[in-house]
């Protein structure tokens, strides 16, 4: 079935919002009521349908917007993409991956035409039907990684292996939830999580990094990360901390169900077959707290989670001017009934 794709912003009138469809599939990541951080990695798999796990790079009713407000942040600042010299072999790879999932997810909406290294894509929702040759970047507008992560929701990391090591050296980011490519670009896998609380000290990034070095092709991985940002803002990046960063004085009890947004990352891994890099994939799915009492059981246990939050991940997480007012405006739709077991609706 034909996705129908909305118009709406991620900026100024901020008129994003979820169909009560798009509700239903939302990657609600909480499966208890409670919190803290855990590898949690699990096979990246098909899942039921109706769900973010039917195709394995999802497309939804927000994809062409997402793909206009991609296209304003590159105009804004250019560096949201990068990709260090030696990547380029995995920037073909991914050009591949990306265009075979989306083809053959949505059938109606991509097709990827093969003819030996003679290649044609074509990209119904954004009216693109581009001619190529694969391997040769002259023949694309852009470089491989830029142009096909032009038109894929999410974020897009490459990381090279080398040393006994993960090395971010290719990406393009401008979903992201308080952190910089400019400034991670070039650097290894502690190096870029250094600033995280809590999960340093319990080992989380240890058995991670372990794990990640054995990840095998034709076996992704996927997790969950969350947080929550005011307004159905995309764009949280450092670089416009003074855009965003002051919306989190703005949220009273009379706002908090339209202001206040879950912000969820399902972040998926995938070893590269040429370069034998990693791409991670981390798709950003927004909803607000309104959306999300209208499915029973996500109102009784995001209030519960919320209230079992160390304080460390409080802070870092940036709740902390707003955290109580949510939970006092959630608490109300919170029955004391006991939730089911698992991430999806009743």
């Amino acid at each position: 079935m034909a996705i129908v794709f909305k118009q709406e912003t991620f900026r100024d009138d901020f008129t994003y919002r979820n169909s009560p469809e798009n509700i239903r599939r939302f990657p609600f990541p909480f499966d208890r009521d409670e919190y803290m951080y855990s590898v949690n990695m699990e096979p990246h798999v098909k899942g039921r349908e109706g769900t973010v796990f039917e195709s394995l790079i999802d497309v939804d009713e927000h994809y062409v917007a997402e793909m206009q407000d991609r296209a304003l942040v590159l105009k804004e600042d250019p560096l949201r993409y990068q990709a260090l010299p030696h990547m380029m072999t995995a920037q073909w790879d991914t050009l591949e991956l990306l265009m075979e999932e989306q083809a053959a997810g949505y059938p109606e909406h991509f097709t990827l035409i093969r003819n030996g290294d003679q290649w044609r894509w074509i990209n119904r929702p954004l009216g693109i039907d581009d001619t190529f040759t694969f391997g040769d970047r002259s023949t694309l507008p852009y470089e491989p990684l830029e142009y096909i992560t032009r038109q894929a929701q999410g974020d897009f990391c490459i990381v090279d292996q080398r040393d006994g090591n993960l090395w971010m050296d290719a990406g393009m980011v401008t979903t992201q939830a308080d952190w910089s490519l400019d400034f991670d670009i070039g650097m290894n896998f502690m190096e870029w999580h250094g600033p995280v609380p809590l999960a340093h000290q319990i080992g989380v990034f240890d058995r991670a990094l372990k794990f990640l070095l054995n990840l095998q092709q034709g076996k992704p991985t996927r997790r969950f990360n969350w947080t929550m940002t005011i307004n159905p803002r995309l764009d949280t990046s450092p670089e416009n901390y003074h855009k965003w960063g002051p919306d989190r004085t703005t949220v009273t009890s009379e706002n908090v169900g339209e202001k206040v947004h879950l912000r969820v990352e399902l972040q998926s891994l995938w070893r590269l077959p040429r370069s034998n890099a990693i791409l991670f994939v981390i798709r950003c799915y927004l909803m607000n707290m309104e959306e999300l009492v209208t499915v029973p059981k996500w109102a009784r246990r995001f209030p519960r989670v919320l209230k079992t939050l160390p304080v460390e991940l409080i802070d870092y997480k940036g709740l902390t001017r707003y955290r109580e007012t949510t939970i006092d405006w959630l608490s109300r739709f919170d029955d004391g009934v006991p939730t089911s077991p698992g991430i999806f609706p009743d």
